[in-house]
C-alpha cells in the first residue's frame, strides 16, 4: 500500500518538477540578450532618400535612401544606397566587414555550417546569421514537438486501454486526490497569470511597435517633404526675374535634371512609405489580434477545464483535452517564434547603436544605408548651392547696374527716377567655388534682406516713375524678395541635403531609435514569449491534473459508493 502511495506521489509531482524547470531555463533562451530588439528585420535604417529594394518579405526599415534599389523576391522597405553585399564562401559565413556587428549577441552555433559557432555579426542578408537566430528557439520548437507526439501516443494508448481492458475502479489514495486537487488549483492560477502577462504584454508591445513604426514613418514623410520642396524652390528659381534679367540658360537646363530626380526620389519614396507602412501596420495589428484571441481562448478552456473536473463531467474534460493538446502544441510553436524574433530584434539595436559609434566603418549596415555613392545628394547640393548663388548674383547686377544709377530719363526702360541712398548689395553666401564665405561690410544678408531694401522703396506714378526719393519702385521690390525668399529656402535646405550625404540623419534616428524605442520592444517581446511560455507549460500540466484529478474523483466516489463500511459505521447508523 505504501509503494502505491509513493507511485501515486510520483506521477502527482512530477509535473511540477517540469514546470518549475522550465520556468527556470527559460532565461537561457534568450540567447545572450544584452541590448534591445527592434522587431526582427522590421527596423534597420531610417530617413534616407530613396528606399531599397524589396526582398523576401514586408518590412520597414528605412526612410529617406538616396536610391531605390530594384526587387528581390519579396517587400522590403528598407534604406536604398545599397553598395555591397557580403560574401558566402563555400558554405562558411566570411565576413569583408571592417567592423562586425553585435558580434556578441550573435556568437550562436549555425544549423547549417554543423552547428558550428556563428562569427559574421549581425547580417540581415546572410542565411547563416538568419538560421544562428532560428537556432535559439529550437529548445521551445523540440517541446513542442515532444509534447505533441508523446502526449498524442498517451491518448490513444489510453483510448485503446478504456476499449478494450476497462476494469472497474480501485481504492484511491488521500493524498493523491488532495495533492491532485491542490496542483489543480495551482496550474490553473499559473495559466491565469500567464494569460494576464501575455494580454498585458501584446498590449505594451504593439503599442511600441507602432510607436515605432509611426517614427520611422515620421521621418520618411519628413525627408520626402524637405526634397519636395527643394525640388519647388528650384523651380520658383527658374522663374525669378527681377528687371528682366533671369538665370543663365545652362544653369536653368540643370535644374530641370535635377529636379527630375528629385521628385523621383520623392515621390517614390513617400510612395513606398506609405504603401509598406499599411501592410506593417496590417501585420502588427494582426499579430495583436493572434495574441488576443489566444490568450483569451486559453483562459476559457483553462477554466470550463477546471469546473468540468470539479464536478466529474469527464466525457466533456476528454474533448477538451484533445483541444487543448493542439492548442498547446501551437502556443510553444508562437513562443519560439517570439523568441526568435526577440532575440533578432535585439541584435538589431546593438547593431544600430554599434555603427552609431563607428559609422564610417564597412559594414553590413552598408547593405542598406545610402552613406556611400549617394551621388544624388551630392549633386543636389551642389546645385542648390550653385542657383543660389546666381539668383544673388542676378539681384546685385540690377542693383549695381540699375537701382543705383542716376540715369537720364532718355534711358528708358532704365530709367525710373531712381535716387536718394545707394542700396545695399545682397551678400552672396557663396563664394565661385561654392565654398562658404562671410557677408563683407555694407552687405545685407538673405535673413535681413526685404526688411532693409522696403525702406528704399519708391511711390511710383500711373507711369511707374518714382515720384518720391528711393531706389526700388513695388514691381522690382517684389521681385528682389521673390528672389531673397528663395535663394533663402536653397541656402535654409544646404544641412538637410549635407545630413543626406553623411549619413548623420541616420546617426541621429539610430540613436533615438536604440534610447527610445528599443527598450520598450525588448521588455515587451520578453514579456509575450515568457508569457507563451507559461501559459503553455501551466495549461499542458492543467490538461494533466484535470485527467489526474477525474481520475482520483471517481475511485472516491466508487470506494465510497462500493466498499464495506466497518462494523461500527453500522452500529452509529442503527442508533440514528
Amino acid at each position: 500500500m505504501l509503494c502505491k502511495q509513493r507511485s501515486v506521489m510520483c506521477y502527482v509531482l512530477l509535473p511540477s518538477c517540469i514546470l518549475f524547470s522550465t520556468l527556470f531555463s527559460v532565461s537561457s533562451f534568450d540567447s545572450n540578450s544584452q541590448e534591445i530588439p527592434t522587431f526582427g528585420k522590421y527596423l534597420v535604417s531610417l530617413g534616407s532618400k530613396r528606399l531599397l529594394a524589396e526582398n523576401s518579405g514586408k518590412y520597414l526599415v528605412s526612410s529617406g535612401a538616396k536610391r531605390l534599389l530594384a526587387e528581390n523576391s519579396g517587400k522590403y522597405l528598407v534604406s536604398s544606397g545599397v553598395k555591397r553585399l557580403l560574401a558566402d564562401n563555400s558554405g562558411d559565413y566570411v565576413s569583408n566587414s571592417a567592423l562586425i556587428l553585435a558580434e556578441g549577441r550573435t556568437y550562436r552555433k549555425d544549423p547549417l555550417n554543423d552547428f558550428k559557432r556563428y562569427t559574421g555579426g549581425w547580417n540581415i542578408s546572410e542565411k547563416h546569421y538568419w538560421a544562428s537566430v532560428a537556432y535559439t528557439g529550437a529548445p521551445i520548437f523540440i517541446l513542442a514537438g515532444i509534447w505533441f507526439v508523446v502526449f498524442g501516443v498517451c491518448l490513444v494508448v489510453i483510448a485503446l486501454y478504456y476499449c478494450c481492458c476497462r476494469r472497474p475502479p480501485y481504492g484511491y489514495s488521500r493524498i493523491a486526490y488532495a495533492l491532485s486537487l491542490i496542483l489543480l488549483i495551482l496550474f490553473t492560477v499559473a495559466a491565469i497569470i500567464g494569460c494576464i502577462v501575455l494580454y498585458t504584454g501584446q498590449g505594451k508591445f504593439h503599442s511600441s511597435t507602432s510607436n515605432t513604426l509611426d517614427y520611422v514613418v515620421d521621418q520618411a514623410n519628413q525627408t520626402a517633404e524637405n526634397l519636395k520642396d527643394v525640388s519647388e524652390y528650384l523651380a520658383a528659381a527658374k522663374r525669378i526675374g527681377v528687371d528682366q534679367v533671369f538665370l543663365p540658360a545652362n544653369v536653368q537646363t540643370d535644374i530641370d535634371e535635377i529636379q527630375t530626380k528629385i521628385n523621383s526620389s520623392a515621390t517614390t519614396l513617400a510612395t513606398r512609405t506609405a504603401d509598406n507602412s499599411d501592410d506593417i501596420k496590417h501585420l502588427i495589428d494582426s499579430v495583436r489580434l493572434t495574441l488576443i484571441i489566444l490568450s483569451a481562448v486559453m483562459l476559457l478552456i483553462t477554466f470550463i477545464g477546471f469546473v468540468f473536473s470539479i464536478f466529474g463531467m469527464q466525457s466533456f474534460v476528454y474533448i477538451l483535452v484533445i483541444i487543448t493538446w493542439i492548442l498547446v502544441a501551437g502556443t510553444f510553436i508562437l513562443c519560439g517564434v517570439f523568441l526568435v524574433l526577440h532575440n533578432a530584434t535585439a541584435d538589431t539595436c546593438v547593431a544600430m547603436n554599434e555603427w552609431v559609434q563607428n559609422p564610417t566603418a564597412h559594414t553590413a549596415l552598408d547593405d542598406i544605408l545610402p552613406c556611400v555613392e549617394n551621388i544624388t545628394a551630392q549633386e543636389t547640393l551642389n546645385k542648390t548651392k550653385e542657383v543660389t548663388s546666381q539668383l544673388v548674383n542676378v539681384i546685385n547686377q540690377v542693383i549695381t547696374n540699375v537701382s543705383n544709377v542716376n540715369f537720364s530719363p532718355v534711358f528708358v526702360p532704365l530709367y525710373y527716377n531712381q535716387s536718394g541712398p545707394l542700396l545695399p548689395t545682397l551678400c552672396n553666401p557663396f563664394n565661385p567655388d561654392l565654398l562658404e564665405r562671410k557677408c563683407s561690410s555694407g552687405e545685407v544678408d538673405l535673413n535681413n534682406a526685404t526688411k532693409v531694401w522696403k525702406n528704399f522703396v519708391c511711390e511710383v506714378s500711373s507711369s511707374g516713375i518714382c515720384i518720391t526719393t528711393g531706389r526700388l519702385t513695388p514691381a522690382i521690390y517684389n521681385q528682389m524678395a521673390a528672389g531673397v525668399n528663395v535663394s533663402y529656402g536653397l541656402y535654409h535646405y544646404g544641412p538637410f541635403l549635407v545630413s543626406l550625404q553623411d549619413c548623420s540623419f541616420v546617426r541621429q534616428t539610430f540613436t533615438d531609435v536604440h534610447t527610445t524605442y528599443c527598450p520598450g520592444l525588448r521588455k515587451y517581446s520578453r514579456y509575450i514569449y515568457i508569457g507563451l511560455l507559461l501559459v503553455s507549460v501551466a495549461v499542458m500540466l492543467s490538461i494533466l491534473f484535470w485527467v489526474i484529478y477525474g481520475r482520483e474523483r471517481r475511485h472516491r466516489v466508487y470506494t465510497k459508493e462500493h466498499v464495506p463500511k466497518p462494523v461500527g459505521d453500522f452500529e452509529q447508523e442503527k442508533q440514528t
